[in-house]
């Protein structure tokens, strides 16, 4: 059986106990960025709630804001709209690329490599789709359905932003927007699912698998093995 990598004392692991208003969460991440680039702060994983909004990335269509019920916030991420909002953990990463193959779509890859594992460890089967960005699962239908989004941005090779995963969110909420501009596939949750939709169980899955995810973007880094040429 493989023994769990420890975890890594590189990285700040910080969980906010309350909803963080997006603004001072923007700011904070990339005051935080700034200052690992310089050599001043080590990473974080930030792990959070917001209270309801959506977030425009920088390929947002207008048209696909159908119902602007919530705050828009201009996010300076990579996508199109998104929801988040109480019941959501959402994670966002600051982590140094410069030592890890300076490789965004590698990033990426392993990104939704660890989102996959840690909803395995909720019994949850999500994987990728080809053409389609998120992580997907199926529903208590049959329907494929989009359980976890992603947007990064890469400054001076220090990720911003990440990933969100529902885990008993509104999901009517959802209808506001087309989500990432997908339109011919549902949202779904983990307690849609009925998984457990504790916050802390995800959380302590993202936790336990992070580790790994950290070496092998690290392994890529150094060349020891080819990057996201599985995706």
């Amino acid at each position: 059986m493989t023994q769990p990598l420890p975890f890594p004392s590189s990285v700040e692991w910080r969980v906010a106990d309350a909803p963080v208003d997006y603004p001072t969460a923007l700011a904070d991440m990339e005051a935080r960025a700034a200052t690992i680039h310089d050599g001043q702060a080590t990473e974080r994983v930030w792990l959070l709630e917001h209270p309801p909004l959506y977030t425009a990335g920088t390929s947002a269509d207008p048209a696909e804001l159908i119902d602007p019920r919530f705050p828009v916030h201009d996010a300076g991420r990579g996508g199109r709209y998104t929801y988040h909002g109480p019941g959501q953990r959402i994670g966002y990463l600051n982590i140094d690329l410069r030592e890890r193959g300076k490789d965004v779509r590698n990033f990426v890859h392993h990104l939704e490599g660890w989102m996959i594992a840690a909803l395995a460890d909720l019994d949850i089967a999500a994987r990728r789709a080809e053409g389609r960005i998120g992580i997907w699962t199926d529903d208590r239908d049959g329907r494929e359905a989009k359980i976890g989004a992603l947007g990064i941005r890469v400054r001076r090779w220090v990720t911003l932003h990440g990933f969100s995963i529902n885990v008993d969110p509104d999901l009517s909420h959802f209808g506001g927007i087309v989500p990432c501009g997908i339109s011919d596939y549902p949202v779904t949750s983990i307690a849609a699912l009925g998984r457990d939709a504790s916050m802390a169980a995800l959380d302590a899955a993202l936790k336990a698998h992070f580790p790994a995810f950290l070496s092998r973007l690290a392994r890529c880094g150094a060349g020891v093995e080819q990057c996201g040429t599985d995706r």
